[in-house]
């Protein structure tokens, strides 16, 4: 059943309001009619399965049938936090991590970097990013759409390490530790009832530098390592978010 997400405040007692390019897509490309029913959220605390009532121009009025819970969310909570990669590389890390189950993006500036970052640019860069991942979340049947925050520079990205329960920081030189060694013990102490925040640090196509990798840890991160073969920087925010959800249990794991 194809699901949309709107505001709090298109939400009524009784019915809600689609509005904008997702009632032109209702109307237009899932050719919409009285009586058919959808899925809508507010990405917040309210989900519910709707009928619609009324297509007009640009806007869709539907009749709350029945609240729904919202029990498609992991409880470990991932920010992937990605070092701004060539071409359209973080659309693909923002679509498939969001499909995976991660609640926020942070881009940053690494010393590898090789974009040209340009402020003027970013307005619509993020725009681009917030609608693949709001497209990508009801694809997947989230509750939510995951956050799409503006670039930071390294300095910006190791002061907000505190806001978080665990920093694994993904390095391909790291011989010793592997994620799993990691991730496994701290889960295994989280009540079954409990989740924890967690953001998975991600470098860009020429990996880390050693002093990135020093700097990091001495901002409270994990040096951790992603198995045998070196995965492209696009690739390694899925398989790291992917194994966390795994060891939770979230995919059938332990």
């Amino acid at each position: 059943m194809q699901r949309y997400f709107v505001t709090p405040e298109q939400f009524g007692a009784d019915t809600v309001r689609i509005d904008g390019e997702d009632a032109r897509h209702i109307a237009k490309v899932m050719r919409g009619k009285a009586g058919d029913k959808l899925i809508v959220s507010d990405g917040v605390s309210r989900e519910a399965l709707v009928e619609i009532a009324q297509i007009e121009i640009g806007e869709v009025t539907v009749n709350i049938l029945e609240s729904l819970e919202m029990t498609h969310e992991p409880r470990i909570k991932i920010t992937v936090a990605q070092s701004l990669p060539k071409a359209d590389k973080m659309e693909t890390v923002i679509q498939k991590c969001t499909e995976i189950g991660a609640v926020g993006f942070v881009p940053f500036l690494s010393e590898r970097t090789i974009v040209q970052y340009d402020e003027r640019k970013e307005s619509k860069r993020l725009d681009r990013w917030r609608k693949i991942c709001k497209e990508a979340a009801e694809q997947a049947h989230r509750n939510i759409v995951p956050s799409v925050g503006s670039p930071l520079s390294w300095k910006q990205l190791l002061q907000t390490f505190s806001e978080y329960d665990a920093v694994y920081f993904c390095y391909e030189k790291e011989e010793g530790l592997q994620l799993r060694s990691s991730v496994a013990p701290w889960i295994a102490s989280l009540s079954p009832q409990s989740g924890g925040k967690v953001m998975v640090v991600v470098g860009p196509e020429g990996g880390f530098t050693p002093e990135e990798c020093l700097k990091a840890e001495e901002a409270g991160a994990v040096s951790v390592g992603l198995g045998r073969r070196i995965l492209r920087c696009e690739t390694a925010g899925m398989v790291a978010a992917a194994c966390i959800l795994y060891e939770s249990g979230e995919m059938g794991g332990a």
